[in-house]
């Protein structure tokens, strides 16, 4: 239960994020920064290198840059076109192949299948019809991809398929004493996964975030921070900004989604990062975003070998320590 102090309620203009952010930048500290990659490894024994990135959307094999090494890799959503089983296997296989020793996964609106509600678009009610118009499968862009939809709505719980990282859907890990807390939600838009409506739906959905969180890793970006489309609009979520910058105060905001805002920006106490890789025409053009942070807990040896495969992220405001 939050304190009253800390509730954060639905701003008056949350359904026009422009007009909302107008008002909000008004009293808001916005710090553009223009991002450089480390071009040294990480070598202070204090700190470990976090490698970002979002928005892959199936496109791994295009990439014209290498992906850093470091401690934690973060992917933020995104990382298919369409869900599809062959897609998130292929996902599995190469983010398995990264050297680094933690690697941790949100959905994205991409995500189609990781998401129940959506899922329920091709199971027949108890009248043999299906909850949604079934012709709404054949309006979903699939970047190009064939749209049947049919054996991956056969597949259970698509998150097991994703055996070789962390997957947090509203839920969260610690590693190095650093505590990280994923989730795939955003603004409602379309036929895609995990959209909800701006204002108090969505903001039930910031509210699981645990007031401790160093790093907040979010599919949506949060308004006024790296959310400008081509078009000059703000896409992001007031509610979730407000979460950040009154309630949670994390260390970093990590998200995606919008193609237009990759970059990093700051507000005086968090990192915002859009780590999106795939550009406006959904070319994979942007590289990780990486940035080293100080640990919380120091490890020996034997314990910095234990094994990720024998941890169970605990959901619902619940932390995971792995180490």
């Amino acid at each position: 239960m939050m304190n009253e102090e800390t509730r954060i309620e639905v701003h008056p203009l949350t359904e026009t994020p422009t007009q909302a952010w107008e008002e909000i930048s008004k009293t808001t500290r916005v710090i553009k920064i223009n991002y450089k990659s480390p071009r040294t490894e990480n070598l202070d024994p204090k700190k470990v290198r976090v490698v970002c990135m979002s928005d892959t959307h199936s496109l791994n094999h295009y990439f014209k840059f290498e992906i850093p090494d470091g401690d934690i890799f973060i992917h933020a959503g995104d990382f298919t076109a369409g869900g599809k089983l062959d897609e998130v296997l292929a996902f599995n296989d190469w983010i398995g192949r990264l050297p680094h020793k933690y690697k941790l996964v949100i959905a994205g609106n991409h995500e189609l299948y990781f998401d129940p509600s959506f899922r329920e678009i091709m199971s027949p009610n108890t009248n043999g019809r299906t909850k949604h118009n079934s012709g709404l499968i054949n309006k979903i862009p699939f970047l190009g991809q064939s749209g049947d939809a049919s054996s991956t709505a056969a597949a259970p719980k698509m998150r097991e398929y994703l055996t070789n990282c962390i997957y947090l859907e509203d839920s969260g890990v610690e590693l190095y004493g650093i505590k990280f807390w994923g989730s795939p939600w955003q603004p409602e838009f379309g036929p895609w996964a995990f959209g909800v409506k701006r204002g108090q739906e969505l903001l039930n959905k910031w509210n699981l975030i645990p007031t401790d969180t160093d790093i907040l890793i979010t599919h949506s970006p949060p308004l006024g921070f790296n959310d400008k489309t081509a078009k000059g609009d703000h896409a992001g979520c007031a509610e979730l900004l407000s979460t950040i910058q009154k309630r949670v105060k994390p260390k970093y905001s990590i998200f995606g989604h919008v193609h237009d805002a990759y970059g990093v920006m700051a507000d005086g106490r968090t990192v915002f990062i859009n780590a999106t890789t795939c550009d406006i025409n959904y070319l994979p053009n942007n590289p990780p975003v990486v940035f080293d942070i100080e640990i919380k807990k120091n490890m020996d040896d034997e314990e910095l070998k234990e094994e990720v495969v024998d941890v169970k992220v605990e959901e619902r405001r619940s932390w995971c320590s792995i180490m």
